[in-house]
Formats: structure tokens, C-alpha cells, sequence
């Protein structure tokens, strides 16, 4: 994999790399990035792997290389403004009252409001005497921490910065350090939302690099997709009037007002759903309203000048207005590269929001990621079906037709014994691939066994028939057993028919936080975990303690998906198949993923249980999501699973 990036770099080539667990791909691509002139960034999915660089593999390949290098390489992490102490919001923490617990209208809530306001108080206390200790201003330095609520009141949004020119704070700004230290380092570790707000915005937030590095390469689009989100919600219009009140004529702050109340009653009746046939009468006049009354205030405010009294909270109120602005002027628009939904609440506080997101991001993609650097899109899942194409796609690089040898399946290179370095890599038009296998043996590791006897499943939660075969399972093993369900309703019921049946510690996602409860899985070792879909991703536990993952059905994009349902829709309508196009690698890639929980470490052993017979008896795709999984020892016969799992439970 380092030979493969050093070459790509070299011949400036685009390049697509699957590594799975426990190949060491940080330190694989690390590496060779010490090689490249000027900063090398790092983009990861998540805020576990970014610490584990920074925390471990970044100090450890440093002080390995600087012999070689005669220096010792720098490194740097770069995240959002918010996750920093911002100085200007800090001197007026105590004016602030908190965003998301207005009890205005509400006095019997008062003896609430000044609990809230009490703790509120100390942590902003205590945050005030952290901010006269720390040097980098960092939240993840904080410890103990505050709640999300306390730190909005001592952090600024990018939106509503003024900028460290205008910002009588700007000397001693925590967020311009960071870029500064960026910029001076030779390796940037940031994050795939920075990445993409910092290509959709144009903000020059990274700073300019010849190789970018991207882990968990299979979140990226969806994290493009994410940041190129908007949604618009009465409390948003009514949150910008507040804040813009001060600075604009009475009229046009009650014509704000008035137009979060006529969005409240076009979103009243509204089922949740897509629009599928464009904006209702009730919300569309809403829209304009909104329009015209944002425009107003934006013209009212004016421009921020260097002799503003408070160009700070005036940029606030620009920056809540704008954002208002531009969400509602692109529902208006109605464009055919949009989707657009209606989102409520189902945990009764009677939220309602319009949202709106692009159909797809690969145009963007392949516009903004790949202009003038090499990029390395790396992941233990990146070839579904035994092939890169789908994924390729996704990241908007170009993929050759079926019938051109750059297409053809990916060499079945799966394990590192096995593994050609010399073989040719499967490639595109700018672009090349290569799987590096894995250093388990996932034959003899490993069973994949699918219960292909059970019905299809149908209705929602858990059906009788997947319920007594969990029961068989976990009862053969004695616990140690993750369960991922696809969704809440099924996973509570299999824990209750669990404690009904067992003697076992059953532990329930949503029962505690999810770090104690992986905790309690890892030192109760006869525990078992049942959890709905970030359990799928976030969960490792090496040697003993998993022994068996249980999966009650195919992971497909549920039909309420305003986002999936769409694309499939636009799919069908170009006459392929949405759900071949679409639903199937969605579900291929959180079923690796889910899978990818078991074998974390070569001494690990145990089975994977699949509770749904189509991965086992639907033609066509059950053969694609199969191939999209590590090669274990498959199965159907339930003895055969039952025996593995007795003879793993013996001492």
C-alpha cells in the first residue's frame, strides 16, 4: 500500500485502496506522505480514528523517522471553529441565554428554567477558569467537559465569525492558531465534514496540499451530502428576527415573526415524507414571505464597518439571516438536482422542518476533490460486490463501461499471504485500485452462517421465528453476542425476549450511554449488547468477549429515506433500477460493516449470524451483498452454527 501511494504520488494518479482490519493502512499511507513536498492532509469519518493518528500513530512514526529524516516530522489537527473557545463569545457568556430551553411563553416551566440556568452558570465558570490554562482552546482538551448547550454560549460558528481582521479578539483567537499550526505542519489531520464544507464553501479552511488522504473513504460522500444539507424550521426564521431586532426598523422585524408563523401553519398539516410533487400552496406562500421578509432585514443591517460598537453580534445576526435566506431562495427554486422533505419530530416536541439536499454529490466531487492533488481514498470497505466501480461512482471518478477490461472484477486478493504486489492494479481514467487483503485468515477465523430456512421477513420488529433462533444462538454460545438490528422496536424486543428466557446481562443501546455500555460488553463476558445501526460502526471488541454478531435482516435503506427513495426514483426513471443502483449498495456497505465487528485481531474466532434468508436465496443480489463480505466459512445449517458456537463456549 506505501509502494502504491508513493507511486500514485509520483505519477500523480488518483488512488483507490481497500485495506481491512488490521493491515496497519494509517501507518501505510503515513509514510509515504513524509516523502511529499509540503503539507500532506488527512481527512478521517470519525472522531476515534483522528485521535488514534494523533494520539499514537503520528508521535510513533515521528520519533521512528526522524533518524532517517534528520528531522523530526510535525503533525497538526485542524476541526471546526466551533470546537474551539472563542475569546469574543466568552466575554459575553453571561448575557447569553440558552438557544434550545426558551421558557418564555412558559412560567409553570420557571423553576426549570433557573435549574438550567444554574448549571449553565457554573459550567460557563468553569469553562472561564479553563480559558485562562489552556493554550490551543480545544474542547476535546476540556476535561471534565461541559454539555453541548454550555459550550454554544463560549464558541462562534464559522457563519457568524467576523474574521480575526475585524474581531477585536483577533490576536488571541484559539481557531486562527490551529490554522496556523496547520499550515506550518507536514502532516493535517482533519475531519470529512471540515473537508467538505471547506470544498463547497471555498473557505480556504485547509490549507493548500499536493496529496490528500482519505480514511473511511466509504462516509466521504455521505458527508458531502450532509454539509450540502439545509433545512428551515419556524424557530430558525423566529431565532433570526431575535437576534436581527436590534438592527432593524420594527416593521420589518414583525414581518419576520409573521413569517415563521405562516411557516408553522404550511408545515402544520404536512405528513413527514418527500414532496414529490412540488411545494404545497400553504408552505410555498410561507417561502415568500420568508424570502422577502430576510431580504429586508439583510438590506436593513447593511455592511459590517471596522467602526461598528458590536461587529460581532451584528455579524451573528447577518450570518442567522443569511443562512434563513439562502435556504429558503433554494426550496423556491424547486431545481431537478434537489430533494426536498418534510421532517417531524416522533419524539413528541412537535419539531417541523423543511429540508433540502442535493440528489447527488458526485458532480460535486469530481469538480472540487481532485483538481490539483492526488487523492487516496482508503477503507476496509471499498469494493462491493468484488468490485470498486460502485464506489468509484460514488466519489465522482470515472468509471470504464462493463465491457472494458478496466472494469473487470477486482483479482481475489484476500489475504496478505496470498497478495501480488506485482499484479496490474484495477483502473479508470485517472485513476487505479488496489486491495490489499487482510492479515486474517477469515476461513478458519470465521463462520458466516445464514438462517435461509426462516420466512422472508416482512412486518416491522422482531418476527417470532428470527426471535427463537437468536435464543438458540446465544443459549449455544453463553452470550458474548452483539446484536445489530435494523431497528429500535426489534432490538428492544429481542432483549426482553432475552431477560424473559435467560439469565444473561443484557445491555440495551439507549438504557445508558453507548461508551459505558461497550465498557460493560467488554468486562462482563458473558454480556450481551443489542443495538440499532451506530453500533454497526462504532464498536470494537477484540479476543472473547464477541464471539457471535447477530444481524436480524439486510440493512436496505428503509422506504421513508427521503434521500435514498429519491435517487432510486431518479434512477428508474432513466429506466435502470433504483433498488439495484441504489438500495443494494447502501445495504452492501452497512452489511460489511456490521459483519467487519466480529473477526478485530488475528486471535479472534467466532460466527456471524445473518436472520434473513435473502442474503442466502435472492437471486442476484443476495450473491453481490455476500461478495461484498470477508471470506468466511459459509453456511445455511443451523447445526452446524449451533456446534461452532457450543464448542467455542467450552473453556
Amino acid at each position: 500500500m506505501a509502494t502504491a501511494i508513493e507511486r500514485a504520488v509520483r505519477q500523480k494518479e488518483h488512488l483507490l485502496v481497500q485495506a481491512g482490519t488490521g493491515t496497519g493502512k494509517s501507518l501505510a499511507y503515513l509514510t509515504p506522505a513524509l516523502l511529499v513536498d509540503g503539507p500532506v492532509v488527512v481527512s478521517t469519518a470519525t472522531l476515534a480514528l483522528q485521535n488514534q493518528l494523533v494520539e499514537h500513530d503520528l508521535p510513533r512514526l515521528a520519533e521512528a523517522v526522524e533518524p532517517v529524516l534528520g528531522r523530526r516530522p510535525t503533525f497538526a489537527v485542524l476541526k471546526g471553529r466551533h470546537h474551539y473557545l472563542c475569546v469574543a463569545k466568552l466575554e459575553h457568556a453571561d448575557e447569553e441565554e440558552p438557544t434550545d430551553t426558551l421558557f418564555d411563553d412558559a412560567p409553570a416551566r420557571a423553576t426549570q428554567w433557573l435549574g438550567e440556568a444554574g448549571r449553565l452558570g457554573k459550567q460557563i465558570l468553569r469553562v472561564q477558569e479553563w480559558a485562562e490554562k489552556t493554550k490551543t482552546g480545544d474542547r476535546d482538551e476540556l476535561d471534565p467537559g461541559v454539555d453541548d448547550t454550555a459550550w454554544r454560549q463560549v464558541s462562534m460558528p464559522a457563519r457568524d465569525c467576523v474574521g480575526a481582521a475585524r474581531c477585536p479578539y483577533g490576536a488571541e483567537c484559539f481557531a486562527e492558531a490551529s490554522r496556523a499550526r496547520a499550515r506550518e505542519a507536514d502532516i493535517v489531520v482533519t475531519n470529512h465534514s471540515l473537508l467538505a464544507v471547506d470544498m463547497l464553501a471555498e473557505r480556504n479552511i485547509v490549507p493548500p496540499h499536493k496529496l490528500l488522504i482519505v480514511d473511511e473513504a466509504h462516509e466521504l460522500a455521505d458527508r458531502v451530502s450532509s454539509a450540502a444539507q439545509a433545512e428551515l424550521t419556524p424557530d430558525a426564521v423566529e431565532r433570526a428576527a431575535k437576534r436581527a431586532r436590534p438592527l432593524i426598523p420594527p416593521a420589518v422585524a414583525d414581518s419576520l415573526a409573521g413569517a415563521a408563523d405562516a411557516l408553522t401553519v404550511g408545515l402544520a398539516d404536512l405528513p413527514a415524507g418527500r414532496l414529490t410533487t412540488g411545494l404545497p400552496p400553504l408552505l410555498h406562500q410561507a417561502l415568500l414571505l420568508t424570502d422577502a421578509a430576510t431580504r429586508a432585514a439583510l438590506e436593513a443591517i447593511g455592511d459590517i464597518k471596522a467602526d461598528d460598537p458590536d461587529p460581532v453580534r451584528k455579524q451573528q445576526a447577518k450570518a442567522t439571516l443569511d443562512d434563513v435566506s439562502t435556504t429558503t431562495q433554494r426550496l423556491l427554486e424547486e431545481s431537478d438536482f434537489d430533494v426536498a422533505w418534510v421532517e417531524k419530530s416522533d419524539m413528541g416536541s412537535g419539531r417541523r422542518a423543511v429540508v433540502v439536499a442535493p440528489l447527488s454529490v458526485a458532480g460535486t466531487l469530481a469538480s472540487n476533490l481532485y483538481d490539483d492533488r492526488t487523492v487516496v481514498a482508503t477503507s476496509a470497505t471499498l469494493t462491493l460486490g468484488g468490485r470498486f466501480d460502485t464506489v468509484a461512482r460514488s466519489l465522482g471518478l470515472p468509471v470504464a463501461t462493463p465491457a472494458s477490461p478496466a472494469a473487470a472484477p477486482v483479482p481475489a486478493a484476500r489475504s496478505g499471504s496470498g497478495l501480488n504486489p506485482d499484479a496490474p492494479p484495477v483502473c479508470g481514467d485517472g485513476w487505479t485500485s488496489l486491495d490489499v487483503g487482510s492479515p486474517f485468515d477469515y476461513p478458519k477465523q470465521g463462520i458466516l452462517y445464514v438462517a435461509a430456512h426462516l420466512p422472508r421477513p416482512a412486518a416491522s420488529g422482531l418476527p417470532d421465528g428470527a426471535g427463537e433462533e437468536l435464543l438458540k444462538l446465544v443459549e449455544a454460545l453463553g452470550g458474548r453476542t452483539l446484536g445489530l438490528f435494523s431497528s429500535r422496536r426489534a432490538a428492544t424486543q429481542a432483549a426482553e425476549l432475552l431477560r424473559a428466557k435467560t439469565d444473561l446481562p443484557i445491555l440495551l443501546q439507549g438504557e445508558e450511554t453507548l461508551p459505558i455500555l461497550v465498557r460493560k460488553f467488554k468486562e462482563q463476558k458473558e454480556s450481551c449488547l443489542f443495538g440499532v445501526m451506530s453500533l454497526w460502526q462504532g464498536v470494537d471488541v477484540p479476543g472473547d468477549a464477541c464471539q457471535l454478531v447477530v444481524i436480524d435482516r439486510l440493512p436496505f435503506p428503509r422506504p421513508d429515506e427521503p434521500l435514498a427513495a429519491a435517487r432510486a426514483a431518479a434512477v428508474d426513471a432513466t429506466g435502470g433500477s433504483g433498488f439495484a443502483a441504489v438500495s443494494v449498495p447502501i445495504a452492501a456497505v452497512r452489511l460489511a460493516q456490521g459483519v467487519g465487528r466480529l473477526i478485530r485481531s488475528t486471535g479472534d474466532k467466532g460466527v456471524v449470524a445473518v436472520l434473513d434468508s435473502r442474503l442466502e436465496t435472492a437471486r442476484g443480489y443476495g450473491a453481490f451483498l455476500r461478495k461484498s463480505l470477508p471470506p468466511f466459512w459459509y453456511t445455511t445449517r443451523p447445526d452446524v452454527a449451533i456446534g461452532a458456537l457450543q464448542r467455542l463456549a467450552k473453556p
